[in-house]
């Protein structure tokens, strides 16, 4: 397995944890566990991100086109329903 593969690999295994971690989260009533998971999220949103920039600088990953005003705008007003 080459390195491209391998960090596009542990972005996505990072990201469907930070989904189950939110969901955890948001189900959690024991304020201690709570803190302890949000603290566990935070770190692995840090470790993401940090590998982003690296898959970004060695070509690895490709993100999606910035959205435009008007889309941004679009979404705004959708929400703000």
């Amino acid at each position: 397995m080459d390195e491209k593969t391998m960090v596009n690999d542990i972005l996505g295994s990072v990201k469907a944890d930070l989904k189950t971690y939110q969901g955890a989260i948001s189900e959690c009533e024991n304020a201690m566990l709570r803190q302890t998971l949000q603290q566990i999220r935070n770190n692995d949103e840090s470790f993401q991100y940090e590998l982003y920039k690296i898959a970004q600088t060695k070509g690895y990953y490709k993100p999606a086109q910035p959205a435009t005003q008007p889309e941004i705008d679009t979404v705004k007003n959708d929400l703000q329903v």
